[in-house]
């Protein structure tokens, strides 16, 4: 009898780097942290001070727009130092430090100091932060590679709002003791990064006019998506407002961080498989169906809601966060010389920090002059248009994976 020919055994699926899963974790840390002062800020700011919505806006508004200008300023000098490390130390560090000054805070401008702070420190390491992951992770598998950051970030964000509410309901609602107990996982965060992060190995030689090149000298592709980028944030405001409209239908303060639950439940669920399916598909059409799924998330929530709708419309709000960060990183990434990588990533968080400014304080002056409804409604029209926008780019425009997943290196 003949033998059945032996069909070729798959090829082992390649392993995602070190660094990548020590930021991942070092996110997660961080994210436990720094999300149960978000869960717990708007009851802080509009029960516990009595301030209206739009400071809740400008504060938040204010802190995320300064978070990724520094992106901008430290994505400049990692790509100019050729080091990665220090930034990100130097990023988790100063928001570690920046926790302990939210229980002494007595008003709003304590609480803008200490989130300004906060937000600087992550600014500082965002940049330095993607740039090394795309340093030291091949093309065909940088959609893996955010989606697992952003994934182990979540799940750190899905567990603050748990251990708010547990804390709370320990502690008989004292937020400032909360606060306090908050800063020990961001301490932690600083010590694995410090102790268990390697500096990027294959930084490739680049000349002497590559090296001096700056902003100006950015892609032409980048550019296209730093705009489309632009445009999206506009209609991304912050989660806080996901709270705000739980404590409008008549949800506790206490139990008011459970929407962040659900927001996080359907962002780290889907961010990675997100992530390995643009790999494979390419990233611009997930990315337009994640402009779609916040359209929804909008629509529904301006309806006259009960907790199951807020419920769902988190969810969707959750769900177009896991098709949409992720794939905004893996394009930046494909899209920028090597030699400009952390600058490309720093020139996109600085426009996409001017939105946020924008769209907080629009969101809260909205808010306050026609209500919840009219906020979600003039987020969903700004959505469509960014939605338009990236539909009438050219596949060019969306670097290596707009057109498919990348060639296979030898």
């Amino acid at each position: 009898m003949s033998k059945r020919p032996r069909l070729p055994r798959p090829l082992p699926r390649a392993r995602l780097p070190r660094n990548v899963w020590v930021l991942g974790i070092v996110s997660l840390l961080m994210d436990l942290s720094s999300e149960i002062y978000h869960a717990l800020l708007p009851a802080f700011l509009t029960i516990t001070l009595g301030l209206p919505a739009a400071a809740m806006g400008a504060i938040d508004g204010l802190s995320e727009a300064t978070a990724n200008m520094a992106k901008l300023v430290s994505g400049r000098l990692s790509d100019k130092s050729r080091r990665r490390k220090p930034w990100i130390l130097l990023g988790y560090g100063l928001a570690a430090l920046s926790k302990p000054l939210f229980p002494l805070a007595t008003g709003a401008v304590p609480i803008l100091g200490a989130r300004f702070a906060d937000r600087v420190g992550k600014g500082i390491r965002g940049s330095p932060r993607d740039a090394m992951i795309a340093d030291e992770t091949p093309p065909e598998m940088r959609g893996r590679a955010y989606g697992l950051r952003q994934s182990l970030d979540t799940v750190g964000a899905f567990l603050a709002p748990l251990a708010a509410i547990g804390l709370m309901v320990w502690l008989a609602g004292n937020i400032r003791m909360v606060f306090w107990i908050a800063a020990i996982p961001a301490f932690l965060s600083f010590l694995v990064a410090w102790l268990a992060l390697r500096e990027s190995r294959t930084h490739v030689t680049i000349d002497t006019k590559m090296k001096l090149a700056g902003f100006r000298d950015i892609d032409p592709v980048t550019r296209r998506l730093i705009l489309v980028g632009f445009v999206f944030t506009l209609a991304r405001f912050s989660e806080g407002f996901l709270i705000l409209r739980a404590l409008d239908i008549g949800v506790s303060a206490t139990m008011s961080p459970l929407v962040l639950v659900a927001f996080n439940l359907a962002f780290g669920l889907f961010a990675y498989p997100a992530g390995a399916l643009a790999d494979r598909i390419g990233a611009r059409g997930l990315l337009l169906g994640g402009i779609g799924v916040l359209i929804a998330a909008d629509v529904l929530l301006a309806q006259p809601i009960g907790f199951v709708g807020l419920v769902a419309g988190c969810l969707l709000w959750g769900g177009h966060m896991a098709l949409t960060q992720g794939l905004f990183a893996k394009l930046i990434a494909d899209s920028a010389p090597e030699a400009l990588r952390a600058t490309s990533f720093g020139a996109f968080y600085f426009a996409s920090g001017i939105a946020t400014l924008l769209a907080s304080l629009g969101a809260g002056l909205i808010w306050d002059r026609d209500g919840a409804s009219a906020t979600f409604l003039t987020a969903a029209a700004i959505a469509a248009v960014a939605g338009a926008m990236l539909v009438l780019l050219p596949n060019a425009s969306s670097g290596t994976a707009a057109s498919g997943p990348p060639p296979a290196r030898d």
